[in-house]
């Protein structure tokens, strides 16, 4: 084994390993508080849809298992997360409507490889709302209690090394940019989380 196949498979594996817990903290925050102040259904939602589009993009051209496996195990995360959100909101009634709308997009941008390449390009964009839409809810809401710093740090080091294992592999420019874009996004989240925990903690 090369040094360099070495680290591609130490990224991969350590990725994958991180995306089995990742969203794990926010749940049980989430939980544990019974409340779901700071989280943003609109950035869960658009995250949701980045995560399948990204998917089906990635099993359409057939890129390298390794480089993607996380991804299903993220979109289940993603939904349970989403549920206990409703949940405590008391908008439980509505994951039925959303649930049929994810169903039905993912099924209209598998129909021909033109939909799935633009679907691509706006997948960056609808990621990239997503982190907006949480930022938008931390500066309305002045409080980051709720929100797992944890978790955004784990999705900090997936977005590294994915950057890593897309350049060791497929190359693909719009899957480099869209990492960078969220990588960038993600820091500015992880950097709301902890000014606003730290403001709390100097107002107590």
């Amino acid at each position: 084994m090369t040094p360099e196949s070495g680290l591609l498979l130490l990224a991969n594996v350590s990725t994958l390993a991180v995306c089995l817990v990742l969203k794990l903290p926010q749940i049980f925050t989430v939980v544990a508080a019974k409340n779901a102040r700071g989280l943003s259904v609109r950035s869960l939602l658009l995250e949701l849809t980045g995560f399948l589009v990204f998917l089906t993009y990635q099993t359409y051209y057939e890129y390298p298992l390794a480089t993607y496996l996380e991804y299903p195990i993220l979109i289940i995360q993603d939904a349970i997360l989403l549920m206990c959100v409703l949940f405590y909101n008391g908008n439980i009634g509505t994951a039925l409507p959303y649930s049929i709308l994810f169903i039905l997009g993912w099924r209209l941008i598998t129909i021909h490889k033109f939909i799935i390449d633009l679907a691509m390009n706006l997948s960056t964009c609808i990621s990239a709302l997503s982190k907006y839409a949480q930022l938008q809810s931390l500066w309305k809401t002045h409080d980051s209690d709720r929100v797992s710093a944890l978790t955004w740090s784990f999705a900090i080091y997936t977005v590294c090394t994915r950057i890593f294992t897309t350049l060791m592999t497929t190359q693909d420019i719009a899957v480099l940019i869209r990492y960078a874009v969220i990588g960038v996004l993600n820091i500015w989240v992880l950097t709301t989380i902890i000014y606003y925990r730290k403001a709390g903690k100097k107002k107590e």
